[in-house]
């Protein structure tokens, strides 16, 4: 599929990656409905960009975004499923000094799940059931998911929910390739975020001494990866991790 053939929704796209994926989808002249919980954000994003609020993890602002979005641009034939939050902890710690026994908060896991898994999930079924009763072919979903879907220390619930994202687009390529509907991922190393921005220097640092090519991804070079999914038609039901070569070492 070609950029400018797109009618493309991007979720999580006020800010860092998605607003990125978002304003170079524009200028390749696809038409673009952007959401967020983040309205302010949202208004940032160029002119010509269609936007509107969207809570993924909230079944009914899903429904409501993706039949608003459907009439905005005349139809739909890609998803960018990139949405999603971070709360990172160990999952049990113990306190040096009183001996007592920390555990990772249940409300973060639960707050993780509900955007990251259970909200992309929600994006793909409501997104996939428009493009089949609208008979459009062909269609793409492109699942942002993570490196750290291999394991990361400190990231418990984070890595179960991008784990289970790559497994389902395996799940949903199968489902979803009779309707002409390829669902293909990127998994991003560690990107020049505002995620990512907030991280402590040391931590930070550290980081990028274990990156192979020396230097922190950009959302260009996850949009260059992302393109690639959309445009290339024989792509389908994998994952491409784009990590400067992070979980090589």
């Amino acid at each position: 599929m070609q950029l400018g053939d797109s009618k493309v929704i991007v979720t999580g796209a006020a800010n860092g990656m998605g607003a990125h994926f978002a304003t170079r989808l524009h200028e390749a002249g696809a038409i673009v409905a952007a959401g967020d919980v983040d309205e302010a954000g949202l208004a940032k994003l160029p002119e010509g960009v269609l936007t509107r609020r969207l809570d993924v993890a909230d079944e009914a602002s899903v429904a409501d975004f993706v039949g608003w979005a459907m009439g905005a641009m005349g139809g739909l034939n890609t998803l960018i499923n990139n949405a999603g939050i971070i709360r990172d902890g160990l999952l049990v710690k113990q306190d040096r000094e009183t001996g007592r026994v920390v555990r990772f908060p249940s409300e973060h896991l639960d707050a993780v799940t509900a955007v990251n898994q259970r909200g992309a999930t929600l994006m793909v079924r409501e997104v996939a059931a428009a493009m089949i009763e609208a008979e459009a072919r062909p269609g793409v979903i492109v699942n942002i998911s993570s490196v750290s879907r291999h394991g990361n220390r400190g990231q418990t619930a984070y890595v179960a929910a991008k784990a289970a994202l790559a497994a389902n687009t395996v799940s949903w390529a199968r489902e979803l390739s009779r309707y002409g509907i390829r669902v293909g991922a990127v998994a991003p190393g560690m990107i020049e975020t505002p995620m990512t921005q907030g991280m402590h220097q040391k931590a930070r640092d550290a980081l990028v001494a274990a990156i192979p090519v020396g230097r922190i991804g950009l959302p260009e070079d996850i949009w260059q990866a992302v393109r690639f999914v959309i445009e290339c038609d024989y792509f389908n039901a994998r994952c491409v991790d784009v990590d400067g070569g992070l979980v090589m070492t």
